[in-house]
């Protein structure tokens, strides 16, 4: 009997070993938790989401939702586990991260193909294997890594706070979706009127971060997609305020006028019992997180059930090193999946981590590769990671703008995406067809 090793249970490897499990295929999955956690992990299950608890939109005729669409074709664990584990987030999936994580690991655990090992691996191991040990892969794999592959490159990441539901005052809060979209209670609103802006925006750009000595010897390079707060705010006065800070779609029920600029909460779980600062991904010290966020109208008395943290991401030059099957070049029997390949978001390393699944198997089965056409979302952002051309890749997430120009040109814009998601979806089913999926 076959068997495949894959490293790390996080979103991508976790799709890589299902696929392969649900085909007859042994897995032998390691995991180093919860003998041992990264910076930024704190539970024991599989499939953690440590950012945010959104898996972005839902729709099919947007970037994100054309995505998970195609997943589930391809016969995705994730996604399905995602939607039943679903908290209201407008347009949005947005999972409770707890029952997610459970649910993933169930699912996992329970499988009679694959065998999981809880320890650290400290070298590549023999015979076919995936990597998916994420952006933060341990020192003790890192450097197996690095000598294997060359020099990986280096960027930062945040993760947002989280509050208790109980401890926001609705008195100054107020439930909303921009636009009236999505429900009523999907998002919780902390306005602001112009001084209280100034003001919270002085506090941001002066309060005390925390020292990464590390980051400094290196050069900070921060990737846009997960910016701090601080960051940007220090780009300009009204640089939040026109980014995660910006009103329009919005009126404060107190006032009945349009916030100067106002601070979005969305749920972490259905009770409503944990909310997210949407946008406010930071590396403040504690304690002034505790401080300047505090300045929030409506959380004044808000009780951190998480602050924010910053961390190291890492990932590969894959231009240079993989080929579209996700497979290193000069030694194919080793895959990488997730986000170290140069995918951006959860869904994008899920993403990756089916494919590599895939083709791993089509490879044990002597078949052709798995490459679908650059018209998929799945297929545009392996083609873009894994173009040789391209030079000194930054994390790419799913984007209508990596999709081939439509043959019409439409001015109304929800009829292009909605001709992009035909046209991916069409092509999906072609290219399954031919490989007979």
């Amino acid at each position: 009997m076959s068997r495949v090793t894959v490293v790390g249970a996080g979103m991508a490897g976790c799709e890589a070993a299902w696929v392969l499990a649900e085909h007859g295929v042994a897995v032998t999955l390691y995991e180093m938790k919860p003998k041992r956690f990264s910076p930024a992990h704190h539970m024991p299950t599989f499939a953690e989401l440590v950012c945010s608890n959104s898996l972005k939109a839902s729709r099919v005729d947007s970037a994100a939702g054309l995505l998970k669409a195609e997943m589930e074709r391809l016969g995705s664990l994730l996604v399905p586990c995602a939607k039943e584990c679903a908290v209201e987030a407008g347009g949005a999936l947005a999972v409770d991260r707890n029952q997610f994580s459970a649910h993933v690991t169930e699912k996992i655990r329970s499988h009679p193909m694959i065998t999981i090992i809880e320890e650290e691996v400290s070298s590549i191991p023999e015979g076919d294997v995936i990597l998916a040990t994420g952006p933060l892969t341990s020192d003790a794999l890192h450097e197996p890594i690095a000598a294997l592959t060359g020099k990986s490159l280096y960027f930062y990441d945040a993760a947002a706070p989280i509050v208790t539901g109980e401890s926001i005052s609705l008195d100054r809060a107020f439930y909303a979706s921009r636009y009236g979209k999505g429900g009523a209670e999907d998002y919780l609103n902390c306005p602001m009127d112009k001084e209280t802006y100034l003001a919270f925006h002085q506090a941001l750009i002066t309060a005390e971060t925390v020292a990464l000595h590390e980051f400094e010897r290196e050069g900070l390079r921060v990737y846009e997609g997960c910016m701090p707060v601080e960051v940007l705010a220090k780009r300009g006065e009204d640089a939040i305020r026109y980014g995660m800070m910006k009103p329009v779609g919005l009126t404060d029920p107190h006032t009945g006028r349009r916030p100067y600029a106002v601070v979005q909460l969305r749920r972490e779980n259905r009770e409503g019992t944990m909310w997210n600062l949407v946008g406010f991904q930071t590396n403040l010290k504690f304690g002034e997180q505790k401080r300047v966020f505090s300045m929030i109208p409506g959380l004044e008395n808000a009780e951190f059930v998480r602050y924010g943290v910053m961390h190291r991401n890492s990932f590969l030059d894959s231009p240079k090193l993989l080929d579209a099957t996700y497979s290193l070049r000069k030694e194919p029997r080793i895959r990488f999946a997730g986000q170290m390949t140069g995918v951006e978001g959860y869904m994008e390393s899920a993403g990756s981590g089916l494919l590599a699944g895939w083709n791993t198997l089509r490879a044990l089965q002597g078949q052709s590769p798995l490459i679908l056409p650059p018209e998929t979302m799945l297929g545009a952002l392996t083609a873009y990671i894994t173009n040789p051309e391209q030079e000194n890749l930054q994390p790419m997430g799913a984007n209508m703008g990596i999709l081939p120009m439509l043959p019409i040109r439409y001015k109304n814009k929800q009829e292009k995406y909605q001709a992009y998601a035909e046209r991916a979806l069409s092509a999906l089913e072609s290219a399954l067809a031919a490989a007979g999926i």
